[in-house]
């Protein structure tokens, strides 16, 4: 059963438990691996957050840099240029779900902190600019912090590097002055994990509550599926929902996806199983 926990959001909070949230992807870049180039014009990705707010979205979150693999690293400004307009125009349509930054940049941060951004989501777990840590904890902010290791020991147990890794991640963030109570981890699938690895972390992602800490998974359309079934990115729908289910019921709370109704609606019945169902709607 998934513990509960709760983020401060400024002035309103995030309720983590029983109940999963959704994170829906808005990717403001030409090259994601999955969607890339299609919401990277302000309008666009407005359309598309309304769109997966409607279909049960409770987080957006917007990303500026493509970390598909073989993707070339882009620039703090190219950075800005792509996310500020659609930070901005989130803003002014005032949508009801909170936004996040995808970020490791501290000045990414700090500006999409401005532009309204309420939860730093950052791949490398603080790792890589350690002053993102102290945006984070100067606005207080909810933060992810993921597993990407490209330097760990592959002959070493998975989960006891992920425990090593998180456990560096965590000091960062605490001795910047951000509570332990505003951090969630994301293992970090398809992010220096092979082909084997990315189905034992899903096997095994219950022996993370260690930290006393919530848990994000983003399995969405990762490769491991088309290794897996043999197909492209837009067809590993089926295949996410199958992930999004086993990571709920090892005690998930946040699931990052790319199609929110599929998963919305799998995570409705996962809950309605473990929990029982809510009373019946008219159909």
């Amino acid at each position: 059963m998934p513990k509960s926990f709760t983020l401060t959001l400024g002035d309103s909070t995030l309720e983590l438990g029983p109940t999963p949230l959704v994170m829906g992807i808005l990717n403001a870049t030409p090259d994601s691996f999955s969607d890339g180039g299609d919401h990277n014009l302000a309008k666009d990705a407005i359309a598309q957050a309304k769109r997966m707010i409607a279909e049960g979205a409770d987080i957006i979150d917007v990303g500026g840099e493509s970390t598909r693999p073989g993707a070339e690293e882009v620039g703090a400004q190219a950075e800005l240029d792509r996310v500020m307009p659609v930070l901005d125009a989130l803003s002014e349509s005032q949508i009801s779900a909170p936004v996040s930054i995808d970020t490791y940049k501290a000045i990414v941060g700090h500006q999409a902190i401005q532009a309204g951004a309420k939860i730093i989501n950052d791949v490398y777990g603080f790792q890589r600019d350690p002053e993102l840590a102290d945006v984070a904890a100067h606005y207080n902010m909810p933060s992810i912090l993921m597993h990407w290791d490209r330097e760990r020991d592959t002959d070493k147990d998975i989960i006891t590097e992920m425990n090593r890794y998180f456990e560096k991640s965590i000091q960062i963030a605490e001795d910047a002055g951000l509570s332990r109570a505003q951090i969630v981890l994301d293992p970090g699938f398809g992010f220096a994990k092979s082909y084997e690895e990315n189905f034992e972390l899903l096997n095994r992602l219950n022996e993370l509550h260690e930290f006393g800490l919530p848990l994000l998974v983003g399995f969405s359309r990762k490769s491991a599926l088309g290794k897996l079934l043999g197909n492209e990115p837009k067809e590993r729908v089926a295949a996410t929902t199958a992930t999004t289910v086993l990571a709920y019921q090892q005690g998930t709370h946040i699931f990052r996806v790319h199609d929110v109704r599929e998963n919305y609606d799998v995570l409705q019945v996962a809950k309605a199983t473990q929990f029982g169902p809510p009373p019946a709607q008219e159909i």
